[in-house]
C-alpha cells in the first residue's frame, strides 16, 4: 500500500458536501487516492456524528464512536472519508488480534538470495507515517493486553516508541484515529455483546470526543432500505410496515421481552430475502425469526400480525 507522502489539500464546505446546515469549512485532499472507500450515493448522515467526525478530520480530534450492532458506524466514518478523499484502514479488534499485529515483528525475508531478519512494521506505526484515517472496530472487545499500545497513540501529538528499533515515530499531519464500539466501555452488561470487555477509564479518557449513533427515525430508514433493494421502492406502505416491526422489535428488546432486535442490516436482509422467496413471512422468518429463541418466535409472530394482519408461522 502506497500513499503520497504530502498531499494537497483544500477546503470544502459542509453545507455542500454532507447536506447540513452550517458555515463550516473542513480540510479534504484534493483528489482519491488508494485506500480511499467508495462513496455511497444512498447514504444518509446523522447531523450530531457527522459534526463529530468531522471535529476529528479537521482538528485532529480521536472520536469514538458508540452504538448498537447495525447502526452503521463503520459505515458512517468511511462515508466522511469518502467525500473529503481520505484514505482509511479498518481494523477488527478481535481476540486473535496481538501485540505484534499492532506495533510489528522480526521477519525472516530474502534479500539477494540470503536469508536475512527484518523489523516488519505493524499497523499502528505504518499507518502513524502516513495521510490515512485509523479506524479500530470493535474497540471493546480488544484484549487488554493489547489495548495499552494503543494508549500513547491516542494523545493527539503522540509518538510512538519502537522499542526493538530505537526509534521514535512522529505522527504524520494528516494521520488520524477513530474507533468503534457496541458498548461504552462497562463490558457485557445486557448479555447482548458477549466478548465486550470493559475498558481502561484512563484510556477512555484519552477520546477527545465520544459520539452515539442510534437508529434512525423510519422514513429515514425506509428510505436507505429502498436505495439499498429498489424493488421496495414501489411498495412504500408494505416497506414502512416493515420498518414499524422492526422498530416493535427494538422495543420489545428494551422492555427485556426479546432478547435479539430487527438492525437496519436485518431490515434489508429481509427485504432482500422478499425478493427471492416471495412471502413476506418466509423471508421474515428466514432473516430474524428463526435467529430468536423459540420461547420468542409468538411475540415475534405477534408484531408480524399486528403489522400485516397475517399470521407469521403456517397453520400447524
Amino acid at each position: 500500500m502506497t500513499l503520497p507522502a504530502s498531499p494537497s489539500l483544500h477546503r470544502v464546505s459542509v453545507r455542500t458536501v454532507f447536506g447540513i446546515d452550517s458555515d463550516l469549512q473542513v480540510p479534504a485532499f484534493n483528489a482519491p487516492a488508494e485506500l480511499v472507500p467508495e462513496v455511497d450515493a444512498a447514504y444518509r448522515f446523522n447531523t450530531d456524528v457527522t459534526l463529530a467526525l468531522l471535529a476529528g478530520f479537521a482538528h485532529n480530534r480521536r472520536v469514538l464512536l458508540q452504538g448498537m450492532h447495525g447502526t452503521g458506524k463503520s459505515t458512517h466514518i468511511e462515508q466522511v472519508a469518502a467525500r473529503l478523499n481520505w484514505p482509511c484502514v479498518r481494523v477488527n479488534l478481535d481476540g486473535h488480534i496481538s501485540r505484534l499485529d499492532l506495533v510489528g515483528r522480526d521477519a525472516v525475508v530474502l534479500r539477494e538470495g540470503q536469508q536475512v531478519t527484518e523489523f516488519q512494521e505493524g499497523i499502528v506505526p505504518w499507518a502513524l507515517q502516513r495521510p490515512v484515517a485509523l479506524i479500530f472496530d470493535e474497540y471493546d472487545a480488544g484484549r487488554p493486553d493489547v489495548m495499552f499500545v494503543i494508549q500513547r497513540v491516542l494523545e493527539r501529538d503522540g509518538h510512538f516508541t519502537l522499542l526493538d528499533q530505537n526509534r521514535v515515530i512522529r505522527p504524520h499531519a494528516q494521520f488520524r484515529l477513530f474507533a468503534t464500539s457496541n458498548t461504552i466501555g462497562q463490558g457485557n452488561l445486557n448479555g447482548l455483546y458477549f466478548g465486550a470487555q470493559r475498558l481502561n477509564h484512563a484510556q477512555l479518557d484519552r477520546w477527545d470526543v465520544v459520539a452515539a449513533l442510534n437508529y434512525l427515525p423510519a422514513d429515514q430508514e425506509a428510505a436507505i432500505v429502498a436505495a439499498r433493494v429498489p424493488a421496495m421502492a414501489a411498495q412504500p406502505q408494505v416497506l414502512a410496515q416493515m420498518v414499524a416491526l422492526a422498530d416493535l422489535t427494538r422495543k420489545g428488546f428494551a422492555a427485556g421481552d426479546l432478547s435479539a432486535l430487527m438492525s437496519p442490516r436485518t431490515v434489508i436482509s429481509w427485504a432482500e430475502n422478499l425478493q427471492i422467496f416471495g412471502d413476506l413471512a418466509t423471508a421474515l422468518r428466514l432473516s430474524f425469526a428463526n435467529k430468536c429463541d423459540e420461547a420468542e418466535q409468538p411475540l415475534v409472530a405477534e408484531y408480524f400480525q399486528r403489522c400485516f394482519d397475517r399470521p407469521l408461522f403456517p397453520a400447524a
